[in-house]
């Protein structure tokens, strides 16, 4: 007997190939027969009109953290993602030195800062009960509603062997044997294989570089070599010019680290403008150079636009501009003083749009800022106004205006900036990235900047898109590089399709409605901190190894999600 059977429904199997119609019956956790089905079911309902898919695969996320609370890692489950990848940018929780228990306050300082994480949540939230990488998955095993793999952090590698001179420090010989040897039994317990991140953007809790963008090129080897020692492993890695366009010397590293460890290596992310035409063939040089070494080099990029929330109170990617961090770091009253200087705006400003500013130019056009929310009577009607509209009515310079608002809430006021890319020259760009081999869909970043951003729908908006959209990719297109692209570039074993015998992980969508809800903040996790949140439209059901998860974007309360280990869980994928 069947456990559970979707009669009539639309297949769309991952591989690409055009949409049938049959029965699909699960059981015990497997897709038990596709095609014409008499046998019974304990239960049963009719696909008509409604379409079914592999569970998607986001191929970036943070979850490491919010899966303890939330077993369901919400939104993703609830717009049909059934398995994350995590432990990305060379950020997890493990290992622990148990000698140094302070070593889980830096932790979840840095991750605070560094991923936008809410302390308090993870104060609260998780356990900290581990030491080895190994005891963090044992943790979550048994508990999780999605499956999950894990790369190893390179941060925590590092703060393990030689605790603060991780940060600043060059580790001796013996000091760089204990890491790779830890490294390894890491991956002995399953994690997927090694992140690590070089991208000046990333500072820790203290406010100094992470640990991994202290390492130096030998350093790194050696942890690609041990890669490539272990079966279903990878490599996960940002630098600095992921943000814009790549050194030379960072193409040399991504390329000799793949190649070294004769692994896949992904980096995030790949943004599509038109105004910049030179940044995709710059970027994608990368994965050229590598196939020409016997590397590979796999871009994630979103297929959608996910607008990250800024804010003058709180700290942002404004931060990051040139000269602005040491003023947006004062104490609030101390800071609006100085904002309200025309002087220090006006040099604010110069530094913002010269070039040392680099990819952070682009959030300096204040007029293009649309006003979020708002915390005073007198900035009361102001959500979903435009900045600059704003400043003419006013008779003032954008900037001013934009400050004059935020002062009004103590600087609390949420402000979106207008994406400058969602032009028709950009997305038909974005299409023809879609089909270069080294390109994959993803990068959702969702478990963190949990109040800046909400990545994780990017699934069902962009079939949605697809459908009654920009139709720029047909729906099996659309599926398989949601799906059977990054299960195969992860190796994972029979997921990613449609196929009798093969996990079922499956998602039923009503192809009429399939969307994302507009994000919204709410108050949910541990010590009611806020996250941005979107409800998913259109998706029927999602399973998970066939136990119903989602129904109509209503957790079931159940668990099935299993903790995806290394060799037995995902296969070696080569280079070629």
């Amino acid at each position: 007997m069947l456990d559970h059977l979707v009669k009539g429904v639309t297949v769309v199997d991952g591989t690409g190939a055009p949409a049938y119609t049959a029965d699909v019956g699960m059981r015990d956790g497997r897709i038990a027969v596709v095609g014409k089905v008499s046998e019974e079911a304990r239960s049963s309902e009719d696909g008509a009109g409604l379409v079914l898919t592999p569970g998607f695969v986001d191929p970036h996320t943070h979850y490491d953290a919010q899966l303890f609370w939330d077993p369901y890692a919400t939104p993703s489950l609830n717009h049909g993602v059934t398995t994350v990848a995590a432990g990305n940018c060379g950020f997890t929780l493990a290992p622990l030195n148990p000698d140094r228990p302070q070593d889980a306050d830096y932790t979840r300082r840095m991750m605070s800062k560094v991923e936008g994480m809410s302390l308090v949540a993870l104060e609260e939230g998780a356990p900290w009960s581990w030491h080895t990488f190994g005891d963090y998955l044992d943790a979550l095993e048994g508990r999780i509603a999605v499956n999950a793999g894990f790369m190893v952090g390179h941060c925590a590698l590092r703060r393990y062997v030689m605790g603060p001179d991780a940060v600043g420090g060059q580790p001796t010989d013996e000091q760089l044997g204990r890491m790779v040897r830890l490294f390894h039994e890491a991956m002995d317990a399953g994690a997927w294989g090694f992140s690590t991140t070089q991208s000046g953007t990333h500072s820790d809790g203290d406010g100094q570089p992470v640990a991994s963008r202290h390492a130096r090129p030998a350093e790194l080897l050696a942890l690609a070599r041990a890669v490539g020692e272990h079966e279903g492993t990878q490599i996960e890695a940002i630098v600095a010019g992921c943000l814009d366009q790549f050194s030379d010397p960072e193409i040399d590293l991504l390329v000799e680290l793949s190649a070294t460890a004769g692994r896949p290596l992904n980096w995030n992310v790949l943004t599509v403008d038109a105004a910049v035409p030179e940044r995709v063939p710059r970027q994608l040089s990368a994965s050229e150079r590598a196939r020409e070494a016997g590397g590979r080099v796999v871009a994630l990029t979103m297929p959608i636009l996910t607008p990250m929330n800024m804010s003058l109170g709180t700290f942002c990617a404004l931060n990051l501009i040139p000269g602005w961090g040491e003023i947006l770091g004062l104490p609030v009253p101390e800071r609006i003083a100085r904002l309200r200087d025309p002087g220090v705006r006006a040099g604010m400003l110069r530094r913002a749009r010269s070039k040392e500013a680099g990819v952070f130019r682009r959030l300096t056009d204040f007029g293009r800022y649309v006003i979020g929310d708002t915390y005073s009577e007198r900035n009361r009607g102001l959500t979903g106004r435009v900045v600059g509209d704003l400043a003419r009515e006013r008779g003032q310079e954008p900037f001013e205006c934009l400050v004059e608002i935020c002062a009004a809430d103590d600087l609390r006021t949420v402000l979106w900036p207008m994406p400058t890319d969602n032009d028709p020259a950009s997305w038909s760009l974005r299409a023809d990235t879609w089909r270069h081999q080294d390109v994959l869909l993803g990068g959702s970043d969702a478990g963190a900047h949990l109040d800046r951003m909400c990545g994780a729908p990017y699934t069902t908006r962009f079939l949605g898109d697809c459908l009654r959209g920009r139709r720029l990719v047909g729906l099996e297109a659309a599926v398989k590089m949601l799906t059977d692209d990054p299960a195969r570039l992860f190796g994972l074993r029979e997921r990613g399709r449609i196929r009798e015998g093969w996990h079922a992980d499956l998602v039923l969508l009503d192809p009429e409605r399939i969307d994302a809800g507009q994000a919204t903040l709410v108050h949910d996790l541990p010590g009611a901190s806020p996250r941005l949140d979107s409800r998913a439209i259109g998706i029927r059901a999602v399973w998970v190894n066939g136990v119903e998860a989602i129904r109509d974007d209503v957790v079931s309360g159940a668990v099935p999600g299993r903790v995806l280990r290394s060799g037995r869980d995902t296969e070696t994928v080569g280079t070629k």
